[in-house]
């Protein structure tokens, strides 16, 4: 107990290192390590001599002398721990210390450099970009980190609607190994900060990427080195599979599907896949799971034991040498190793790799060893290897899952088997349907957690699609990567394929339906109710134990019968604890009160998306940019946040202008939500339509009701009233710097503060409202990105706003916000605030006073590259 208890102890500091703002330098490192490593020896000391028992003693001396010999082994139990907690702290920090010391000189950045380097994974290859990470053997100038990521575009790109073509002359073929020169443009890796949504940051430092780059020019192969590293022979093992499967899979619906199951290649996955994989929580199944794995290495082990049962050498079998059941585990062993490798070594695999590892161990040394300290000790190997391991929801809900099946499986355990074929065959339907209904509630928390909802046909997909991809697609797909490889059984790949492909197509009709139906909606809520929920859950899935009815407990003998009998009433009544979960499925979104409002100016790169919220409606001012027929920023930013904010439909949407960067998000928006009003300057019911037939997509479902936005118009919600006091008149469309100039402007004014809300107006805007009467407000999203040609002087006397936001993308080519723009408003003696230094901005008006954050002031990690701009 102690050892699991100090392995969680450590990957508690292992976690509160990572969620340092700033590392400490090694000489306080040093010093703390020394001061409690002097307390715990003088704890150590005294908890060894507080433990000794008297010689000669009377009763009353004796149980005194044990209770102080218990309070000791508690002292060194949490000394032990703590030491535990402290070495992971310090071992994690070390590690992200020299992470960070690779990092882009300032002299290099948004600056072509030269650079030769060596491709040291997988390339991702769509038809108009090749993407791929590199280890840095030379640069010039020199400042360049060890790895990067590297992208290669095609040139001559149409724009975001135009479907990917592959660039003519084509790709040469990139694989791992290779050594070439190229001219980069290089940055730091730079992501969206959002509130409650992926840091892709995060991801790229635990990756060790430290800089991206772009491709410049063409670049010049110079040579292979196809067995640099064992990163480089995985990776090259990878190519050829994926090579060798791409004629039988090219023209396949599901074809990349079936390749991310052979070899964990999820690139070509189509987006709508991977909603209709979440909504129905089945993704575990369609990428390089545990439980593939461990089927793989089962199979190789089996395999091994009978054949090492069966040969012979120097006429003594080898099973007398030594045992087959050694060999089998030694075996499965080595074929989990090597599809880990070929999986891509991710942290699914690392973990069921080390779970295998350490049972295969205990195997050899024929020591029992229960599933916890297994879990215990495959955490260790896995954060060893890897500190930035836990940063992953996969650690936590892979180990999770194994956690819950282990404790089902210690109930069922404890029931006596049936004798008869029948009630076994009954015996494990219904040992299925637990252990399914089982994982889908104790991963329920975690999960809401993470992406603000609750599948509730989660156990429903899960018992159809498990058997079928475990037992038939994922099997198929392996063969068919094996076959692949032969030369002369084309015939039998183009079979396996089409087995495969029929089987999860077939599979795929019942799960689109599910995933069409409504999920559960989890808004953000405390962090108790999210542990109170996992918590319910272990007690309601916790093995039996306690004592027996039958064995009479002495509590003067064992010291724990208060705890017996709470065991005991907890095992009678564990179904009671799946009610912990009620106020994490219940709790209500955090909303402002009557009269007042949040606004929340989402970071969105180069484009503009505010979202606004009252008591009980919500508004949508603008919707990102659209990049590219299947990335806007409502799907990758505004959908998520709603979810996270409790917000299940709009009731207001206003498009200001119909340039992309406003427009773009605006079909994603529609097709996830239901929209009461929507609000623009041209006709956007014309120009949903125009888009759908652009992206050849089906149709879009449009608002309830949709008129211009005039000057003059207004209304209120809760308290809180919304007037529009741009454009004056409508025209059915506008290009260009006219478009900018109709942009919607739109004032809101609550009971205690007031914002405007500008979209892309420029000079002679400003000054057409400042000689309508525009009054001060306490807020500005300033027009235009920042622009030079807007925020004149007229303009920022007029409207004395105490804060200023800029919503703008890092290192954009218009070169937003202006520096001029930005010491107008500083000299007016505004708080000026940018997303793309700071991250998604929020402000907050209530009655004692208004407050602005910004998601890097708050939670801001070292491994950010970016420290907030002062307010």
């Amino acid at each position: 107990m102690l050892g699991r208890a100090m392995t969680a102890a450590g990957l508690g500091g292992v976690l509160g290192a990572h969620g340092l703002v700033d590392l400490p330098g090694s000489g306080a490192l040093a010093l703390a390590s020394g001061v409690l490593g002097l307390a715990g020896w003088g704890i150590w000391r005294a908890s060894a001599r507080g433990s000794e028992r008297p010689g000669e003693a009377g009763h009353r001396d004796v149980l005194a002398g044990a209770g102080r010999t218990r309070a000791a082994a508690l002292l060194r139990g949490a000394m032990l721990c703590l030491l535990g907690a402290w070495a992971g702290f310090t071992f994690t920090v070390l590690c992200a210390q020299a992470r960070l010391d690779q990092t882009l000189a300032d002299g290099n950045v948004d600056r072509v450099s030269r650079v030769t380097l060596r491709v040291d994974s997988l390339p991702k290859l769509q038809p108009d970009l090749l993407a791929f990470d590199a280890v840095v053997l030379d640069a010039h100038p020199g400042g360049v980190p060890e790895r990067i990521r590297v992208r290669w575009p095609a040139g001559g790109w149409r724009g975001p609607y135009a479907p990917a073509q592959p660039p003519d002359p084509p790709f040469p073929e990139v694989r791992p190994g290779q050594i070439w020169r190229m001219a980069l443009v290089l940055r730091p890796v730079r992501a969206a900060q959002n509130l409650h949504a992926f840091d892709y940051e995060a991801h790229a430092f635990a990756a060790g990427i430290r800089a991206q780059g772009t491709v410049r020019g063409t670049p010049e192969w110079l040579r292979d080195e196809d067995w640099a590293g064992l990163s480089v022979i995985a990776g090259r093992a990878r190519h050829v599979v994926r090579e060798a499967m791409a004629p039988y899979l090219q023209d396949l619906r599901y074809g990349p599907v079936l390749r991310a199951l052979a070899i964990g290649d999820q690139d070509g996955v189509d987006a709508a896949d991977w909603t209709v994989f979440n909504r129905t929580g089945i993704t575990h199944l369609v990428s390089i799971s545990g439980s593939h794995i461990t089927m793989l290495a089962g199979v190789g082990g089996l395999a091994v034991s009978a054949l090492w049962r069966r040969l012979r050498w120097r006429g003594r079998c080898l099973a007398e040498r030594w045992p087959a059941r050694r060999a089998g585990a030694v075996a499965a062993l080595l074929v989990a190793w090597l599809y880990c490798l070929l999986a891509g070594w991710g942290v699914p695999a690392r973990r069921t790799f080390m779970m295998l590892a350490v049972v295969a161990g205990a195997q050899a040394l024929q020591l029992r060893i229960s599933g916890s300290r297994v879990l215990a000790l495959a955490a260790v190997a896995v954060v060893v290897t890897d500190p930035w391991a836990v940063l992953a929801s996969g650690f936590w809900l892979s180990f999770l899952a194994v956690a819950v099946l282990l404790a089902v499986g210690a109930r069922v355990e404890e029931a006596s088997r049936p004798e008869r074929r029948r009630d076994r065959w009954l015996r494990g339907l219904r040992l299925a349907a637990r252990l399914q209904w089982a994982v889908t509630w104790a991963l329920a928390p975690p999960l809401a957690w993470s992406f603000h909802e609750v599948s509730l046909v989660s156990p429903l997909a899960n018992a159809y699609a498990i058997p079928v991809i475990e037992l038939l697609v994922t099997p198929l797909s392996l063969l068919l990567a094996a076959v692949a490889l032969v030369p002369g059984l084309e015939s039998v790949a183009a079979g396996l394929a089409w087995l495969a492909h029929g089987a999860l197509a077939l599979m795929m009709r019942p799960t689109a339906w599910l995933a069409a139906l409504p999920a559960w909606p989890v808004p953000v809520g405390p962090a108790w109710v999210y542990l109170l929920a996992m918590a319910g859950a272990a007690v309601a899935l916790r093995p039996g134990g306690g004592a027996r009815a039958s064995e009479p407990v002495d509590p003067a003998r064992s010291g724990h019968g208060v705890a017996r009998g709470w065991a005991d009433t907890v095992r009678r009544h564990r179904a009671w604890a799946w009610l912990a979960l009620a106020p994490m499925l219940l709790w209500p979104p955090d909303r402002p009160g009557e009269g007042e409002w949040d606004l929340h100016a989402l970071d969105v790169g180069q484009g503009s998306a505010l979202l606004v919220r009252t008591a009980r409606h919500t508004l949508l001012f603008d919707a990102g940019a659209r990049h590219a027929r299947d990335a806007d920023e409502g799907a990758r930013t505004l959908i998520p946040a709603l979810k996270a904010l409790g917000a299940g439909r709009l009731d207001v949407l206003v498009i200001s202008h119909a340039d992309l960067d406003h427009a773009g998000g605006a079909r994603s928006v529609l097709t996830a939500v239901p929209v009461a009003q929507a609000f623009s300057s041209f006709d956007l019911g014309s120009w949903l339509r125009a888009e759908t037939r652009k992206l050849g997509a089906q149709d879009t479902p449009l608002p309830l009701a949709a008129v211009p936005c005039r000057f003059g118009d207004r209304w209120r919600m809760d308290g809180v009233e919304f007037e529009f006091l741009w454009p004056l008149d409508v025209r059915a469309r506008r290009k260009g710097a006219e478009a900018n100039a109709g942009s919607c402007v739109l004032r809101i004014r609550g009971a205690h503060h007031s914002a405007l809300l500008t979209g892309d107006i420029e000079f002679r805007t400003e000054s057409a409202l400042v000689e309508r009467g525009l009054t001060p407000v306490d807020i500005v999203v300033a027009a235009h990105h920042g622009s030079r040609t807007s925020s004149s002087a007229a303009f920022v006397d007029t409207v004395a706003a105490r804060h200023v936001i800029f919503q703008a993308g890092a290192w954009n080519r218009h070169g937003h916000p202006d520096a001029a723009v930005l010491d107008r408003w500083r000299q007016a003696g505004a708080i000026l605030w940018r997303t793309d230094q700071q991250g998604g901005i929020s402000a907050r008006s209530r009655g004692a006073g208004l407050s602005l954050s910004s998601v890097l002031e708050s939670s801001r990690r070292y491994w950010h590259g970016r420290r907030p701009m002062p307010p």
